[in-house]
């Protein structure tokens, strides 16, 4: 007899990107032209001295175990150009490298959360976040980002948040975000800042996006006074320097905080490869300009992407703030059609057309707070996302098509 699951794992969601990912490379194995939009990875190649340093560093034997916390000299490297970048002096002792960010969700998690305590969301939100809250037996809130307040946080639910419950533990602050391209001003991150100073209130900033701002600049909630002894920030070399497959990231924290997440990775991942540090490490100090180059060629895609959605009838959407994601609103065209928008999502990829579709995720994906959203990415050639928005124009005009594909799959009908 087969061993009952636990009540947790029959439960587990997951990233749904992955989920239409799979989908979209069978489409593709049978031959179907299918333009991906639905996953946040970047089209370039990994920054040219990582390239280089990861080679060597396998050629040198860099391929054993090595400290948990993350090779000495990338600490002190990522503390260096923390300080530059963000101005805030933090030392080596207070960063903890990591097989990218995501896995800081979960630290953070087991750090702070007991059965009971209550986290406060703003959503649409990144969808592993609640899975990791869940594992703890804590308790979601959700506070709505607004397109008519440019998807950001709304200081008004965070005070009645920290004020009201009574087992308030932690807040999740994700700038800039991910799916909608909102990016926290200075303002906000202050707020935030004030209401949870002082109070047993802990605040998980995820930073992947810290290098993709187009309007303002990046804030980091460490840099408010106080906030290093209540504040995990975690960051990638995914997004900035198109490492994604390395799986390399890090996070800033207090040195204790950061010596209890040392642990972590000890007891389960032992560490981070130290070939794959050492490529972090020659990015860090050598690719700064071609991050940056990179990141103006994803604000050109995001802005030609935009420009494209802007044309469609019934489609509603801004320029992000930052990230490589447009998030038009579609409730018009989904009212009109009956369906959902992730079914939306789905008949664009599956069943609009027989020999091509585009990949994209519908908002729900993200929680409820997305419904009538589509989250699109921009890493495909520039001729592809405009391919692909004219493909969408078109085949929400195919209305036997629609009809026939939710008759097929009523769990997509609104």
């Amino acid at each position: 007899m087969s061993v009952a699951l636990s009540q947790f794992a029959q439960g587990l969601t997951t990233e749904t990107a992955f989920d239409v990912l799979a989908v979209a490379k069978r489409l593709k194995a049978a031959g179907k032209d299918v333009i991906e939009l639905q996953i946040g990875d970047s089209p370039f190649p990994s920054s040219s001295s990582a390239l280089a340093a990861g080679k060597q560093a396998i050629d040198e034997g860099a391929t054993h175990y090595c400290p948990s916390m993350g090779l000495p000299e990338l600490r002190e490297a990522l503390a260096e150009n923390y300080r530059a970048e963000f101005g805030v002096a933090i030392r080596p002792e207070h960063v903890i490298v990591g097989p990218g960010a995501k896995v800081f969700e979960q630290f953070f998690c087991e750090a702070f959360l007991d059965p009971g305590d209550v986290v406060l969301l703003f959503s649409p939100q990144f969808p592993t976040y609640a899975p990791n809250i869940a594992r703890r037996g804590a308790r979601c809130v959700y506070s709505p980002l607004r397109l008519e307040n440019q998807f950001r946080p709304d200081l008004n639910d965070v005070k009645r948040f920290v004020e009201a419950e009574p087992r308030a533990k932690a807040i999740f602050l994700n700038s800039p975000h991910n799916p909608t391209g909102g990016v926290a001003t200075a303002e906000d991150i202050r707020g935030i800042a004030e209401f949870i100073r002082g109070r047993s209130i802990a605040l998980f900033s995820d930073e992947p996006y810290c290098h993709m701002v187009w309007t303002g600049r990046h804030h980091t909630p460490l840099a408010e006074p106080g906030m290093l002894d209540q504040c995990l920030a975690a960051y990638t070399f995914s997004k900035s320097y198109s490492m994604s497959g390395w799986r390399l990231g890090y996070a800033v924290g207090a040195a204790p905080l950061v010596d209890v997440m040392g642990k972590m990775i000890n007891t389960t991942l032992s560490c981070v490869p130290p070939l794959v540090q050492r490529a972090g490490l020659a990015a860090i100090r050598h690719d700064a300009a071609e991050r940056d180059e990179v990141m103006q060629r994803f604000r050109r895609k995001v802005e030609l992407l935009v420009g494209e959605l802007q044309r469609v009838d019934g489609v509603r959407v801004l320029m992000p703030s930052g990230t490589f994601y447009v998030f038009p609103d579609v409730s018009t065209i989904c009212r009109r059609l009956g369906i959902r928008s992730h079914g939306l999502a789905m008949f664009l990829l599956e069943a609009a057309d027989d020999r091509k579709g585009v990949a994209c995720l519908g908002g729900e994906c993200f929680g409820s707070a997305g419904q009538g959203f589509l989250r699109f990415s921009c890493a495909e050639p520039d001729d592809r996302l405009v391919e692909a928005v004219r493909f969408f124009a078109e085949a929400v005009t195919r209305t036997d098509r629609l009809n026939r594909y939710l008759s097929e799959n009523p769990k997509y009908r609104a």
